[in-house]
């Protein structure tokens, strides 16, 4: 029978390389080496996702909800097909106010079907006019309809001209109602601003820990 291997100490120590390192170390380095750029990559394509997410939030605040509250404006949603193609149904109008002396042929605006009463209707100036008392009155017609509207458009009418509008947001607009939409508004806002902050939040964490860890 062969006299069993024995290693001895010196043996042990010459396998080892000169700078005591031990070759299994550099194993697991490699095999984590080879981990690391999967987890980068993945770890980047988050900050990505994030970063638009964030864009995303910020440009909603700031189109729908912050600059129609700064400007004074109203909002309105398209309910009809008389704007469209342009401003179709779901389209979110933002109708800031204007001084009735300074519309023009071409704005759009936006007007009481009757003086003094709720409902409205946004469409384009095409002419002017002036009533028995010399009072300057608006022609207006819907882009998609064949006619004008019956009945000229008085100063105390107006509500706004269209200042930008946001399609499909709309739907939403729709969906919340108008008789609650001041106190939406504002959650929406409060929300989108705490959902932006959260994102740089995380961000920043994600970004010491990445640091932390190459340290």
């Amino acid at each position: 029978m062969a006299a069993p291997s024995i290693l001895t100490t010196a043996d042990a120590s010459a396998a080892r390389p000169a700078d005591g390192a031990d070759p299994g170390d550099a194993a697991r380095d490699n095999t984590r080496d080879a981990v690391r750029p999967p987890l980068r990559w993945l770890a980047a394509a988050g900050r990505a996702v994030n970063f638009v997410l964030l864009m995303v939030a910020v440009f909603a605040a700031l189109v729908l909800i912050l600059v129609p509250k700064a400007t004074g404006s109203e909002t309105y949603a398209v309910l009809t097909n008389s704007m469209a193609p342009k401003y179709s149904p779901g389209t979110y109008l933002v109708v800031k106010p204007a001084a009735f002396s300074e519309l023009k042929a071409g704005d759009v605006i936006t007007f009481q079907l009757e003086s003094g009463k709720p409902a409205v209707e946004t469409h384009r100036i095409i002419g002017f006019g002036t009533t028995q008392t010399g009072e300057k009155t608006l022609i207006t017609k819907g882009d998609n309809n064949d006619t004008n509207d019956p009945n000229p458009i008085r100063e105390p009418q107006v509500k706004g001209k269209l200042f930008y509008a946001v399609p499909y947001v709309g739907y939403v607009a729709n969906a919340l109602g108008n008789s609650d939409r001041g106190l939406w508004v504002t959650v929406g806002a409060a929300g989108l601003i705490g959902y932006g902050a959260l994102l740089i939040f995380r961000n920043v964490r994600s970004r010491r820990r990445e640091a932390g860890a190459a340290a």
